[in-house]
C-alpha cells in the first residue's frame, strides 16, 4: 500500500499562539525574543518577515529593519500547551504522529486509515477546520508519499494553503524547484553546486553519483537521494518517544575564557538535571553545541551505558562532550546542552561500597538543592563552579 504522509505546519507558531491569546496583535509586526544584549529572534509575524526580519537574527539588527515591531518574551510553557492541544486533535486520526523539529510542525502517517476517516485530503481539511474552530490556529497542510515530499509541498504554500502530491508525481513535482527548498541540503552543498552554476533540482538529477562525488564529496549519495524524493524514514509516534531536554546560554560579550564557559556549562547542566529529576528520568547521552562568533557551529556527544540524573554525573558527561567540540580559538557566542536517550534511571548497586556511597551522596545533594529551589526560587542557591574565576563581573543566571 502506498504511503500517505500529512505534514501539518502552523506558520510562525509562537506568534500565532500569542495572537490567539491577544487578538490586538493581529496584523502587527511582532517579534518573539528573549531580552538581552545578544538576544536573537525566536519567531516573527508575517508583517515583520516582510520587513526583512529572520529567525536567529540579532534582535538589534531586526529592530533596525522593523522599527515598529513589538517585542515579546518567549513563553515556552504556553507554546508547549498549544502544541499539545494540536497533537491531541491529530491523534484522533492516527497513532503515528511525529512532532518535528521546530514548533508547530507535525507529521501524520494516514496510510490505510481511509476506511475509517475517508481519503487523506478529507483528513487534512477536517483537521484544519477543527484547529481553526477550537484553537484559533490556521495550519498549512500538505500530503506526500514521504516526509520529504510533504515537507517541501508545505513550504510552497506558506503561509496559507494546502498542497497534494500524488504517487508517481514526486520527480515532476521536485524538478522545477530551487535546491534551497529541499530539507537536508546544507548551505555548504548549495555553495558548491552554485560554483558550477547548478541551482535547480532537475539540474542535479542529470548528474550521476560519481559526478556529485566530485563536487560534494561524501555528501553525494545523500544529495542523490534527496533530489529524487527518496525518503524511507518512518513517522515515529510521539507517544513512544520522550522529548529531549535542551537549554542554551548566550555569552555577552563573546568569550573563549575557559572559566566563563565552564561556569555557563555548569548552569545549563544544573537546569537539565533539575528537569530530569522532575520527570523522574535519566539520560544516557548528552550533546553540546557551540556557536562561534564567525557563525560556525559544532556539535559533539558523549554517552554512558547507565542513565544519570544527578548534577555531578551529568556534569562529567557534558564536560566530555564540551571538550570534544571545543577545538577552535574563535570566541564563543552560544552554548547549548541537550540530554537525550531518556529513560528511567537504573538502581543498580555497585560492587564497591565507597563508589556506591559517593553516587548516593551526589543524588541526595541534587535532591536537596531541588527542594531549596522549588521553595525559595532559582536564584537562592548556587554551586561554586557557576562563578568563573577569571572574570567574576560577568553575571550568570
Amino acid at each position: 500500500m502506498e504511503r500517505r504522509i500529512i505534514h501539518l505546519n502552523i506558520a510562525n507558531f509562537c506568534v500565532a499562539v500569542e495572537q490567539v491569546r491577544d487578538p490586538r496583535l493581529r496584523n502587527r509586526p511582532v517579534i518573539i525574543a528573549c531580552p538581552g544584549p545578544r538576544a536573537v529572534v525566536h519567531d516573527m509575524s508575517d508583517e515583520a518577515y516582510s520587513e526583512g526580519v529572520r529567525k536567529n537574527m540579532l534582535l538589534t539588527a531586526a529592530l533596525r529593519r522593523c522599527r515598529s515591531a513589538l517585542v515579546l518574551p518567549p513563553r515556552p510553557e504556553l507554546y508547549r500547551k498549544a502544541l499539545g492541544s494540536c497533537l491531541k486533535q491529530a491523534l484522533q486520526y492516527t497513532p503515528l504522529v511525529e512532532r518535528s523539529s521546530g514548533n508547530g510542525h507535525l507529521y501524520l502517517d494516514v496510510t490505510g486509515t481511509h476506511r475509517l476517516f475517508g481519503p487523506p485530503p478529507d483528513i487534512g481539511w477536517r483537521l484544519r477546520n477543527t484547529l481553526r474552530r477550537d484553537l484559533g490556529l490556521d495550519p498549512i497542510w500538505s500530503i506526500g508519499t514521504s516526509k520529504l515530499i510533504a515537507k517541501v509541498a508545505s513550504r510552497l504554500v506558506k503561509p496559507r494553503g494546502e498542497y497534494i502530491v500524488g504517487g508517481g508525481e514526486e520527480q515532476s513535482f521536485l524538478n522545477p524547484l530551487p535546491l534551497q527548498l529541499l530539507p537536508g541540503i546544507s548551505p555548504a552543498d548549495l555553495l558548491r553546486l552554485q560554483h558550477i552554476n547548478i541551482h535547480l533540482v532537475h539540474q542535479v538529477t542529470a548528474l550521476s553519483v560519481q559526478d556529485l562525488h566530485v563536487v560534494c564529496g561524501r555528501r553525494a549519495h545523500r544529495i542523490y537521494h534527496l533530489v529524487r524524493g527518496i525518503d524511507p524514514r518512518p513517522v515515529h509516534p510521539v507517544i513512544s518517544r520522550k522529548q529531549d531536554i535542551s537549554h542554551a546560554y548566550t555569552f555577552s560579550p563573546d568569550t573563549n575564557q575557559e572559566a566563563v564557559v565552564r561556569a555557563a556549562l555548569t548552569t545549563l547542566t544544573q537546569r537539565a538535571g533539575y528537569d530530569l529529576r522532575q520527570r523522574r528520568l535519566g539520560c544516557r547521552r548528552a550533546a553540546v553545541m557551540l556557536l562561534y562568533s564567525d557563525g560556525v557551529s559544532v556539535t559533539r556527544q558523549a554517552a554512558v551505558s547507565l542513565p544519570v540524573c544527578d548534577d555531578t554525573s551529568l556534569q562529567q558527561l557534558v564536560s566530555a562532550a564540551l571538550y570534544r567540540a571545543w577545538n577552535r580559538r574563535i570566541r564563543l557566542r552560544q552554548l547549548t546542552v541537550t540530554c537525550s536517550l531518556l529513560c528511567h534511571p537504573a538502581q543498580q548497586l555497585s560492587l564497591f561500597t565507597a563508589g556506591d556511597m559517593r553516587v548516593q551522596k551526589n543524588r541526595q545533594l541534587s535532591k536537596a538543592l531541588d527542594t531549596i529551589r522549588s521553595r525559595c526560587g532559582d536564584g537562592t542557591i548556587f554551586r561554586g563552579a557557576q562563578y568563573p574565576h577569571i572574570n567574576t563581573s560577568i553575571p550568570l543566571p
